[in-house]
């Protein structure tokens, strides 16, 4: 086979899969594992294989970062050289952007261009926890009197077993391990079996770095076998899990079992909610993206316009004359800004979503074409209007590049279908108003707010959702505090009083 990075550079699908084993305790683990091989969603040529691993392989990977942890091999380090080591981390990530990028397309289908830019972004992600190592901290209390002194110790909370999906494998683990990494704490990672390979790559990168080994093991293989054990798993002290509402409901349920602790980034049905003041002209270019954005496969996409009746017309007709303009095709063709859908299961749910929006009577704009040719996956955006609040197209999660406009007539028309969903991940809100920005923000359910802007950041706020889009947070200060217990420690510095005297 040709060099990868060479591959990478030119572009070039591979000639036969690129085989990437397990990773467990510093090493490459084959163990007795079936290989699994992935083919391209955007080209239909295998293009990796990855192994489908046991309880068994699983229990080994558990038991190496329970060592790991236990003998403070990476706990007991100051931050400054936990931060060294992830700060390394993320400079061999930014040396490796074409090669992960390549990958990372070769198996989820989205543009290589945007592949680029998460790989780079993440790298700064790394880098930002690493800064983290060196100020986590607690809290003291001197207000208990002359003979007592009250302390708050943070600590990691443990092993940690981390679960990815398979939109975003890379930028997500990234928006997870680093903190995890720098809260002290060991950890087993299940990537999505369709999108391993980038997350394998990493481990190696991780080693390169001077990670200590067993402190990052990945185990792959399905998730309703592996993940599914990993969150059962009594010798893990927390499961962090991003998937659907479904699977993170058994998720949250499995953990029950040793009561550990649970951090689920779940499914979302985002509003982007336009006022009749909005610069429509910002809002259609947004409003296009956020449903095109990685073929509308984001838990935080725009699936849902809900636009002033007054200028519902014509806003619409803005983000259909943005989404004509937009090129749908080969990932590896760096001037598509849509690639392919993942697989064809999705490839089918999506169509099965489409479907059911004309028979419920909405009125297609807009796209709603797709082919499979040669087990190649691409649906064009697609846009309903008329779309009713209770139908499947305005509450389900579509994950695909579908969206759903609905109208409304007032403020309070406008929060209550903006809320009126079983999901609160994101939300996007259009006004020049700034009074009517702050209620909106205030008064919308989810875990993030874009006001005049849509799926954009970094890694200084938190991330997560409420109600039925999860629980716990990630990135910022709090993703690290996620990965922590706190332990509260009284202190007697006179005689106690005596309980008999």
């Amino acid at each position: 086979m040709t060099d990868l990075s060479e591959l990478a550079a030119a572009l070039h699908l591979p000639t036969e899969p690129v085989r990437a084993p397990m990773f467990i305790d510093g090493k490459d683990f084959a163990g007795a594992s079936d290989w699994v091989t992935r083919k391209s969603p955007g080209h239909g040529m295998p293009v990796t294989a990855t192994l489908r691993a046991s309880k068994g392989d699983l229990d080994l990977a558990v038991a190496a970062a329970r060592r790991a942890f236990d003998d403070g091999r990476w706990s007991g380090l100051p931050g400054e050289q936990r931060a060294a080591v992830l700060l390394k981390v993320a400079q061999l990530i930014r040396d490796n952007v074409e090669t992960l990028a390549y990958l990372e397309t070769l198996e989820s289908g989205k543009p290589i261009g945007q592949s680029r830019g998460e790989v780079t972004a993440a790298a700064g992600i790394w880098e930002y926890a690493a800064g983290l190592a060196r100020v986590v901290h607690g809290d003291s209390h001197d207000t208990l009197g002359p003979d007592m002194f009250g302390l708050v110790v943070r600590q990691p909370v443990g092993v940690v077993g981390i679960v990815t999906p398979w939109n975003f494998p890379f930028f997500i683990l990234s928006e997870r391990l680093p903190f995890a990494l720098t809260a002290g704490c060991t950890v087993v990672v299940k990537p999505a079996e369709l999108t391993s390979t980038t997350t394998l790559r990493l481990a190696a990168l991780l080693t390169e770095a001077g990670l200590p080994d067993g402190v990052v093991n990945v185990v792959t293989g399905l998730g309703s076998v592996v993940g599914q054990a990993l969150a059962e798993h009594m010798d893990v002290d927390m499961i962090s899990f991003t998937g659907s509402t479904p699977v993170g409901r058994s998720v949250l349920a499995a953990a029950g079992g040793n009561m550990k602790k649970v951090g689920l980034e779940l499914g979302g049905k985002n509003p982007q909610i336009v006022f009749a003041d909005a610069d429509l002209d910002d809002a259609a270019d947004a409003i296009a993206f956020g449903i095109a954005f990685n073929a509308g496969q984001c838990c935080v996409s725009g699936s849902r316009l809900v636009v002033h009746r007054s200028v519902e017309q014509e806003l619409v007709e803005r983000v259909q004359a943005v989404l004509a303009k937009v090129r749908v095709g080969d990932p590896l063709d760096a001037s598509n800004h849509v690639g392919a859908i993942v697989e064809a299961r999705q490839f089918d749910k999506i169509r099965g979503f489409i479907d059911a929006g004309t028979r419920d009577g909405a009125q297609l704009v807009c796209g709603g074409t797709a082919s499979s040719e040669g087990e190649r996956f691409f649906i064009q955006p697609t846009v309903f209007r008329n779309v009713q609040p209770g139908s499947a197209l305005a509450q389900e999660e579509i994950f695909g590049p579908v969206l759903a406009v609905t109208t409304f007539d007032t403020f309070e028309q406008a929060i209550q279908l903006a809320n009126g969903v079983p999901y609160g991940l994101a939300a996007s809100i259009w006004t020049r108003d700034l009074q009517g920005a702050f209620k909106s923000l205030r008064d919308v359910q989810a875990g993030r707010i874009w006001v005049n802007c849509t799926i954009t950041g970094g890694p200084e706020l938190p991330i997560g959702g409420v109600k039925q889009s999860g629980i716990g947070r990630e990135t910022g200060r709090y993703g690290v505090e996620e990965y922590t217990e706190l332990k509260s420690v009284h202190v007697q510095l006179g005689n106690r009083p005596r309980w008999i005297a």
